[in-house]
């Protein structure tokens, strides 16, 4: 292993604008280069990947690497974004990870059952959120071959 991080851009969808400000940080703390780009919900996750409206452009809109999703999000919830995202057979390889504050037995079934990469519940403290966006980056960007 070369120890060289790949540059993969990461798409996040939650509605919470302090979560995406918490991670956004938690990413520059673990030293992660990646380039993080956000949506809000669900609705504005799959206008992002199917490049519709403001997400036309590839300069400004790039197709992600991994994607972090939350599951409870206002217009189309994360479990209803993840269903529609794994039937696309364009955006089905993208690998989706969950980033929710539910520890549900329900989401994370449904979730692995809709076809998630993996499922993190959301830690409580900015230092639990800095090392399991270390993990995350050391996972996606320097062991897993993305497609």
């Amino acid at each position: 292993m070369s120890g060289q991080r790949k540059s993969i851009v990461i798409l996040m969808a939650d509605d919470d604008p302090e979560d995406r400000m918490l991670a956004r940080a938690a990413l520059a703390e673990s030293h992660l280069a990646n380039e993080l780009r956000e949506v809000e919900d669900g609705e504005q996750l799959l206008h992002y990947l199917r490049r519709e409206g403001k997400y036309s452009d590839p300069a400004t809109s790039p197709t992600p690497g991994v994607i972090l999703v939350d599951l409870n999000m206002p217009r189309v919830d994360g479990r209803t974004a993840i269903g529609q995202i794994k039937a696309d057979p364009q955006l089905r390889h993208i690998p989706i990870v969950v980033l929710t504050t539910s520890a549900a037995e329900t989401d994370i079934f449904r979730s692995y059952a809709l076809g998630v990469s993996s499922y993190i519940t959301k830690p409580v403290t900015f230092e639990g959120l800095v090392a399991v966006m270390a993990s995350f980056g050391r996972y996606w960007f320097e062991i897993v071959e993305l497609p």
